[in-house]
């Protein structure tokens, strides 16, 4: 459904003249419905300024980013009904809507980010348009259901331990984890802040980095994207995916470097220390969870699906000293990248450690696969490092991402290989 345009009267003389503000494709209210991909929408609550890189584009905002006069739940009723209605957009809806982004919703998210599955018990499962039968992924569930259904062509996400690459994995489309504190992520729920970056979902390469560039601190003068020039596959990584998951996206991998011209080499990264690391992730993650939310539940006692309970619970015996361990593990995925990467190179493995689960998929094995994915997605978290999936490589028809991760800062190199990659996205495949 088309907006209509407005005829502009004449402004008065030496009025400076009112630029014409390019007409936005309003959503489908019936595809909205049938993806089940937002809170809030499809309706006009954020109008993008008239000129800019997004003029006349429509997107949505995860349900953790404030949007003025919307209330935001964060994928929880009991946190709607005890937060205040924001009065101003979050830094980066607001650099958005600068841009000429007109928000049109407000996407799912998994119950306060801290799942990667995608389902809510309150709110429902977003569709997975690449499989009926399956999970979109989250915890930026919404955002990937509306992009990948094509409600909107790019969606605001964030990331803490994978929220934005393994739902672009499951879904068949890009993501972006950009560089810790790159984007601020003032004026959105944070779940652990020492890991959470903002993300970007869409449905191509060239929309990828359209949409990501302006919020990158210093956008507005921006140099020109670095050429790619390696990709190093990182075997030991990639061997934590399900093994015809590691063959596709070893191929994949193969065949762009290939058609981008790069050098393609392996290599294994960290072999004795991969289990080490996620354990030093979330000996990190879960007291900054506790210390982030503890107070709320404590005195808000809110109802949280069964996960989601037991995680929490987890988090709140969770030993903050502990933490300590991820500082030296942040220090050796450093070092590990510097060893690994030349200049204009790029570390490659799978975005999650099998394509999507059904959606009936028992706890136990659910817990399982996260706890693969999240060995292989903790790396950037760690790291503070940007990372883009890119919808490549499929097992049995299903969609499995590449996931191209960079040193700290390098999200304009990726955001080029991004762009650079061929490849025919369609809702209907």
């Amino acid at each position: 459904m088309n907006g209509t345009s407005t005829e502009l009267a004449a402004p008065p003389p030496g009025a400076r003249p009112e630029v014409a503000r390019p007409e936005v494709a309003r959503p489908d209210p019936a595809l909205a419905a049938e993806l089940g991909a937002l809170r809030v929408g499809p309706a006009v609550l954020a109008t993008g300024a008239a000129t800019g890189p997004l003029a006349g584009t429509a997107t949505v905002v995860k349900d953790l980013f404030d949007v003025a006069g919307v209330p935001i739940a964060a994928g929880n009723p009991d946190w709607l009904a005890t937060h205040p209605v924001p009065e101003r957009h979050a830094w980066a809806v607001q650099r958005w809507v600068d841009a000429g982004a007109t928000v049109v919703g407000v996407s799912h998210s998994d119950e306060l980010a801290f799942s990667l599955s995608g389902t809510n018990v309150h709110y429902g499962t977003p569709a997975n348009p690449r499989a009926a039968d399956r999970i979109p992924g989250g915890s930026s569930s919404g955002s990937a259901s509306a992009v990948a259904g094509g409600l909107v062509d790019y969606a605001l996400a964030t990331d803490t331990g994978g929220s934005t690459r393994v739902p672009a994995s499951y879904c068949g489309i890009f993501g972006i984890r950009t560089t810790l504190g790159r984007v601020p992520l003032e004026g959105a729920v944070a779940l652990a802040p020492r890991f959470d970056a903002v993300g970007v979902l869409a449905r191509d390469g060239a929309t990828l980095e359209r949409a990501t560039l302006p919020l990158l601190a210093g956008s507005d003068a921006q140099a020109p994207a670095p050429a790619p020039r390696g990709l190093v596959l990182a075997e030991d990584v990639l061997a934590l995916a399900d093994p015809e998951v590691a063959a596709a996206v070893a191929d994949a991998a193969r065949q762009l470097a290939s058609a981008l011209s790069l050098d393609f080499s392996t290599t294994e990264l960290a072999p004795d220390r991969l289990a080490d690391w996620r354990a030093a992730f979330m000996a990190r993650q879960m007291p900054d969870i506790w210390a982030t939310h503890g107070e709320w539940v404590t005195s808000t006692r809110p109802s949280f699906g069964p996960g989601v309970t037991t995680r929490m619970a987890d988090a709140s015996g969770a030993n903050p000293a502990l933490g300590a361990a991820a500082d030296e593990a942040r220090a050796e995925v450093l070092a590990a990248l510097d060893r690994a990467l030349s200049a204009g190179s790029v570390l490659a493995f799978a975005s999650a450690s099998g394509p999507a689960p059904r959606v009936d998929l028992d706890a136990a094995s659910k817990g399982a696969l996260r706890g693969r994915t999240i060995a292989m997605t903790c790396i950037a978290g760690l790291g503070g490092l940007p990372a883009v999936s890119l919808p490549l490589a499929e097992v049995d028809g299903l969609p499995v991402g590449l996931c191209i991760v960079g040193r700290p800062g390098d999200d304009e190199l990726l955001l080029a290989i991004a762009r650079a990659v061929d490849i025919r996205w369609s809702a209907d495949t």
